[in-house]
């Protein structure tokens, strides 16, 4: 995947943040495949949201269905159709039998005006290095839905990601020195794309992740980027929205 060195100034240019995605989920096996018509990824871990489809493009949907189908049986996966997709690709999907079991908005922030919500005391974030992606895994693994057999699987493929053109920043925040909250940065298409943020079931609701977004926000700025981006979850939206984040879009996410 060859991502644009223009820096990307409008929080409405909504094809960057598309195109950062699908860099951000192609990049656990092969970064090359993010541009494509069909861009698809299997990580084979049974999870949805690490097994997928991220467009589709000028090609027949029949076949496209058949395609995915093969490329990604035995492992759940999902289908995402967005303003990146041919119009009517979801009501297509729905004809051959896909079912919408979820939308999920893509949200923007101009990066110099981020409003950084204070965290509890004591709370560092720091990025790290590869020697502490297993901890990493360990927190954003069971609250993003990871099976707890396969966070294994999940450490590895995060330490053996390729690199590709685009640059993954990770961020860890400690509470007396125990990893409580991640977030990452992907350096992409003009814009800062934040992924995998996540806190410990028992500190949620205290400001930590807000705290390592901010954080992973600030390395985008750092770099000259203007743009922040974000799929939110419902729960994660209005937290968003406090540090300045509006919606852009929404993805339907399909299963088939």
């Amino acid at each position: 995947m060859m991502p644009t060195n223009d820096v990307v100034t409008s929080i409405h240019d909504l094809p960057a943040q598309l195109a950062n995605n699908r860099a951000y989920w192609c990049g656990w096996v092969s970064p090359d495949g993010a541009d494509d018509d069909l861009p698809i990824f299997r990580t084979g871990v049974p999870h949805p949201l690490l097994n997928g489809v991220l467009r589709v493009r000028n090609r027949p949907i029949d076949e496209t269905v058949a395609q995915a189908g093969r490329r990604l049986a035995g492992t759940p996966w999902l289908w995402w159709v967005g303003a990146d997709s041919d119009p009517g690709i979801a009501d297509a999907l729905a004809a051959q039998g896909g079912r919408q079991v979820s939308t999920m908005p893509v949200m923007a922030v101009d990066l110099d005006q981020v409003a950084e919500l204070p965290g509890p005391p004591g709370l560092v974030v720091d990025q790290i290095d590869d020697s502490e992606i297993p901890a990493f895994v360990a927190v954003y693994g069971p609250s993003l839905g990871v099976p707890d057999d396969a966070v294994a699987t999940v450490t590895e493929l995060e330490i053996d990601r390729p690199a590709g053109r685009a640059e993954l920043l990770r961020f860890v925040a400690r509470l007396d020195g125990r990893v409580v909250g991640t977030a990452a940065t992907l350096i992409s298409n003009g814009v800062a794309g934040i992924y995998v943020v996540s806190t410990v079931a028992e500190q949620r609701g205290r400001g930590i992740g807000t705290a390592v977004t901010a954080a992973a926000l600030r390395a985008g700025r750092e770099r000259g980027l203007r743009v922040g981006t974000l799929q939110a979850s419902s729960a994660g939206e209005p937290v968003y929205r406090r540090m300045g984040f509006e919606t852009i879009d929404h993805y339907r996410l399909f299963s088939l």
